[in-house]
């Protein structure tokens, strides 16, 4: 089967690493500690992969910006205590080394900071698999098109032969933005729906299901 897509992009968190359940319980410890208002799970969850401004904003709405550092710093506090022990998906490594094998370059697009990429595909071992990676601290984060455009850009791949995939709505809408496939996966932090709802070119809800895929169509 020839090759249509040259590069894939990968979210991280919820995509590759099973995190969206530390990262919801982390915001909601964070809000205690300072006394903040505690956002139900489904609006914890919704912002995963934002960056951190943004993320902020819409788990505590009420929070004044001028605030945002004191949140930001109980909730690494907290995230810092489990990373570590977040564990990749099953599968998903051997996934990865299939598609090297294949010959398809791959990139990270993620709402972590450098620091905090770098520090997880550390405890992975996954970083010599990745041939760029762009972070929401190094340009506009999602859903702003800027991390694929990036990429694409440093790799020199074209849009259409480009594919993104993601656990949000926030990495399909960005894919969206820059004129790139995507393919959405649902074991992550966003349900099926809001995923459907952006019109991905497949949606998996399993990394099982989305080695099947790529396979296939890739």
């Amino acid at each position: 089967m020839a090759r249509r897509f040259d590069l894939i992009v990968f979210d991280w968190d919820g995509t590759l690493i099973d995190s969206a359940g530390a990262i919801v319980a982390c915001i909601q410890a964070a809000c205690r500690d300072l006394g903040l208002p505690v956002p139900d799970p489904a609006r914890a969850r919704h912002v995963i992969g934002l960056g951190l401004a943004d993320a902020l904003a819409h788990a505590v709405p009420t929070l004044p910006p001028a605030e945002y550092p004191r949140l930001a710093e109980r909730y690494r506090a907290h995230f810092l205590a489990r990373d570590a022990a977040l564990p990749l998906f099953p599968g998903a490594r051997d996934l990865l080394e299939r598609l090297r094998a294949r010959g398809h370059a791959l990139a990270i697009a993620t709402g972590k900071s450098r620091a905090g990429l770098a520090r997880a595909l550390g405890h992975a071992a996954l970083g010599a698999l990745f041939d760029a990676t762009r972070c929401a601290d190094q340009t506009a984060p999602k859903p702003a098109p800027d991390m694929l455009l990036e990429l694409m850009a440093e790799l020199g791949v074209e849009a259409p032969r480009t594919v993104m995939i993601g656990d949000t709505s926030h990495d399909l809408r960005m894919a969206a933005s820059a004129g790139v496939a995507a393919v959405g996966v649902s074991y992550g932090a966003h349900p099926a729906a809001s995923l459907a709802a952006c019109a991905p070119l497949a949606l998996v809800d399993s990394v099982a299901a989305l080695d099947r895929w790529l396979a296939a169509n890739a």
